[in-house]
């Protein structure tokens, strides 16, 4: 699919349309860059913000934060070295032990993560202790990602426009408050019983809370800050695995318990 994209105000609108559409469709798309070469993460980050304001628009709520691209492993598979941030809403929610139709996503994967749920606000100029102090309660979680870009094939600033690959998530039942051990917290994906990843907090930015200060340092560059009540996915533990239907996917951890999600044919 094919669609010429300028550098103009109205086509940051363009790209965004193009890529909720993309979405709603379950179509794979070219990356922006290839038809776009002057795209890059500061404009990508305009156009996810433009999505979301679209989204708000057509009734969804905004619920905190994700990051993307935390693990090492993850970006050498991408070829993509800087994290990101990106948007959640409440549409992108479902509970744990969920079964979760995917005939309306275009490539589903899904990873393990920390999760954080925010007892207070926090801005990019805080430190790790504020940041600890921010957090309210630690929770398990599976994120079901899918890029609008045909076999997950983009840039930095490709992925930032499409907000992270985001797709579905879910929380565990088990919480904890933040606190030391966040680096060792251990974690590993079962997919239909087999073990698919392994790792540990310390692969997510070298801190799960390190994390966190990097999502609201970014925020903070465009005015933004976390607040209180959302939720913080603080980036996969290992690289995600596919989740095609008929498979059930399970996050084993050291102290947050387990969660899991089943994939099935249909649309949500």
């Amino acid at each position: 699919m094919a669609t010429d994209v300028g550098a103009a105000a109205t086509d940051v609108v363009r790209a965004a349309r193009l890529l909720l559409d993309a979405e709603a469709s379950a179509t794979a798309l070219t990356p922006l860059t290839g038809q776009w070469p002057g795209l890059d993460a500061e404009t990508a980050y305009r156009v996810q913000d433009t999505a979301l304001r679209l989204r708000l628009a057509r009734g969804e709520r905004l619920v905190g934060v994700k990051l993307g691209l935390t693990s090492r492993a993850k970006q050498q598979r991408m070829n993509v070295a800087e994290p990101l941030v990106a948007w959640l809403t409440d549409r992108m929610v479902r509970p744990a032990g969920a079964t979760v139709p995917v005939g309306g996503l275009i490539q589903p994967r899904i990873e393990p993560e920390i999760a954080f749920e925010m007892a207070a606000p926090l801005d990019g100029t805080a430190d790790e202790t504020a940041a600890r102090r921010a957090i309210g309660r630690v929770r398990a979680g599976l994120e079901v990602i899918d890029s609008r870009f045909a076999d997950y094939r983009f840039t930095l600033p490709d992925v930032v426009a499409d907000n992270g690959s985001s797709a579905l998530y879910a929380l565990g039942d088990t919480t904890r408050p933040a606190g030391d051990g966040l680096r060792e917290e251990s974690c590993r994906i079962d997919v239909d019983g087999v073990t698919a990843g392994k790792g540990v907090g310390a692969d997510v930015l070298g801190d799960p809370v390190g994390a966190l200060l990097f999502a609201a340092r970014l925020l903070h560059r465009r005015g933004l800050r976390i607040e209180a009540g959302w939720t913080v996915l603080t980036g996969g533990v290992n690289d995600a695995a596919p989740f095609p239907a008929g498979t059930t996917a399970t996050a084993v951890f050291s102290t947050l318990g387990t969660v899991s999600l089943t994939a099935a044919e249909g649309r949500s």
